[in-house]
């Protein structure tokens, strides 16, 4: 467990303590937002980096629910009990569940008299369709928020998402009463408006306490949907294909001082003359912009709340994401299979409901079949594809690989840290640029739940409600943010299907597959990974390797797929 700042604990008014806004997007790369080198529009964002502080080996976990565990926890996910995603498969580690041995933020921070407020994309406990009496016992409000808005589920329709949930209860885009839209009703600006609706109301109604936020926001994952309104903005940006946009962000990306001009890039991914349907293509990355796009101008109504209501100048803003671009072939193909239901929109009074069950339904509520595969143009709400392999690449530039894996491309992730009257800006551990200060010392979202109770001062349990507590694995961030070399102490570590990593200081042992062989890398001079020092170290390949598996054993870990038999082996022995 990290040390608390003694002088956060001795604050004597809750005044003194800031606020926490944590800011997650989903399945985004690296270099996709205007300040980490991108061409997308991210005004606020990049406002935000500017005065603020910016991380450059910040890391997620890879993939969607162990992020989501590891964040709310502070521990590694197979800690949580998310090893892999929401899937039971009879182990404590696998349960697919947030386990009851860890403490969400929401929790520890309310113990020490913070509200929490939540807006977005749960997914750390099973959805099981919109029944009457659904298991709410990991909901939310049952972890520690006093009010959220968002899905239970991981993805799905940004027009009608299933599984919407008001606090407790089901609702849908059309029976909410709680919320107008200004606009189309859309789900990322739903999730902006709720939290600000949020802000105000806590500054009216709780205006002595500090509190946190959790913004979770389902942009960019697929399905590729936004609004005619911002889609055009980036009409002809990708005509011309993959290469002109992934050079372009290496220019930029060495400029920003993000990519040093000695470290090798990785190689272009997908051939854009041998593209047959290039304007559908284009089209796909055009939406995945836009959708990006509106996050940002989502992010900037949440600022301006900050700034009405007073809170702005303490609080600490973080934005981050939950892994790399995404190379998942999904609605890149025709639809499969017959549609249950022909078009009827008479369906709506017809146990409308209980038709989205799946995360991806066939048809839409309304009984309108969904479509898919190369040529139908994503955007609205009747269509279901995927941006693809080729553009991810682009998204995860200069980095290797792609959500899932735990290379770099995988789970590298901007950090924006923003808080006016508590980031001193002198340390000697930041680069000054004239965007705003970079910080280089590695980092994990591991380690924001310890700089909450740091910031908070929590005193954090080692039980609750007779269940033992699992201390926290991060390290707090306050150095980070008064610009103080991060002393770890310890190695970061990942596991994902398979897919390991070790991070200890300038070297990364990875390795991909459980019977991949492990791959070496100096992260000094080669944090694109492109030259494997694995044969010509072999002590050090051997150290890193016996970390990994000491760290595995303790924590639970299993080679991926051997759930079953272990969970066999377990139940004989009973």
């Amino acid at each position: 467990m990290t040390a608390l700042t003694t002088s956060m604990q001795s604050q004597e008014s809750d005044a003194s303590r800031p606020n926490i806004v944590m800011i997650m997007s989903d399945d985004m790369g690296f270099s996709d937002i205007g300040c980490y080198g991108g061409e997308i529009a991210t005004p606020h964002l990049n406002s935000l980096a500017k005065g603020g502080l910016r991380f450059t080996q910040f890391y997620n976990t890879g993939r969607c629910c162990p992020t989501r565990a590891s964040l709310l926890s502070g521990l590694y996910p197979h800690q949580a009990g998310v090893g892999h995603m929401m899937g039971d498969y009879g182990l404590p580690q696998y349960q697919g569940n947030l386990n009851r041995k860890c403490l969400t933020i929401a929790e520890a921070m309310k113990s020490a008299g913070y509200r929490a407020y939540m807006s977005g994309k749960w997914h750390v406990t099973p959805y099981r369709g919109a029944q009457k009496n659904p298991d709410r016992s990991n909901w939310p409000l049952q972890r520690g928020f006093d009010r959220f808005f968002g899905t239970i589920h991981g993805a799905g329709s940004f027009y009608d998402p299933n599984s919407l949930t008001r606090d407790n209860a089901f609702i849908t885009p059309e029976n909410d009463t709680e919320y107008t839209p200004s606009r189309t009703w859309y789900y990322t600006d739903a999730i902006a408006d709720n939290m600000v609706r949020y802000i105000k109301d806590h500054t009216e109604e709780h205006s002595d306490t500090p509190f946190f936020a959790y913004v979770s926001f389902t942009a960019a994952h697929w399905p590729m949907h936004a609004l005619p309104e911002d889609i055009v903005k980036y009409k002809g940006t990708y005509g011309d294909g993959y290469t002109p946009a992934r050079n372009s962000r290496i220019k930029r990306l060495k400029e920003l001082k993000l990519l040093p001009a000695d470290w090798d890039v990785t190689p272009q991914v997908g051939n854009w003359d041998a593209v047959e349907s290039k304007k559908w293509e284009s089209a796909c990355m055009q939406v995945y912009a836009a959708m990006v796009d509106t996050m940002d101008q989502g992010i900037g109504r949440i600022v301006q709340a900050l700034k009405a209501t007073g809170q702005y100048e303490n609080t600490l803003i973080l934005f981050f994401q939950d892994n790399g671009g995404c190379a998942e072939t999904f609605g890149r193909r025709p639809n499969v299979g017959p549609v249950l239901r022909p078009a009827n929109p008479t369906l709506a009074a017809m146990g409308r409901d209980e038709l989205q069950t799946q995360m991806v339904p066939p048809q839409s509520r309304d009984g309108y079949p969904l479509r898919r595969g190369e040529g139908v143009m994503p955007g609205p709400p009747e269509t279901e594809v995927g941006y693809g392999r080729n553009w991810a690449n682009v998204s995860n530039t200069p980095f290797r690989e792609y959500k899932h894996y735990v290379h770099e491309g995988g789970i590298s992730t901007p950090l924006i840290a923003h808080w006016p009257k508590g980031l001193t800006g002198n340390g000697g551990a930041f680069r000054k640029k004239e965007q705003g200060p970079l910080y280089d010392s590695p980092a994990h979202l591991i380690d924001l739940m310890a700089t909450a109770v740091d910031l908070g001062g929590v005193s954090y349990p080692m039980q609750k409600d007779g269940i033992k507590i699992t201390p926290l694995e991060g390290t707090s961030l306050m150095p980070a943010l008064q610009g103080e070399p991060l002393d770890r102490g310890k190695p970061i570590f990942w596991e994902h299907e398979g897919n390991r990593a070790v991070r200890d200081g300038q070297w990364k042992l990875v390795a991909k597959s459980v019977k991949g062989e492990w791959e070496l890398y100096d992260m000094v001079s080669d944090r694109t990974e492109m030259h494997n020092l694995a044969k010509s170290k072999p002590e050090l390949v051997s150290r890193m390797a016996a970390q990994y598996e000491q760290w595995a054993k303790d924590r639970g870990v299993v080679p991926f797929g051997s759930w079953k038999e272990q969970n066999r082996n377990r139940r004989g022995k009973q």
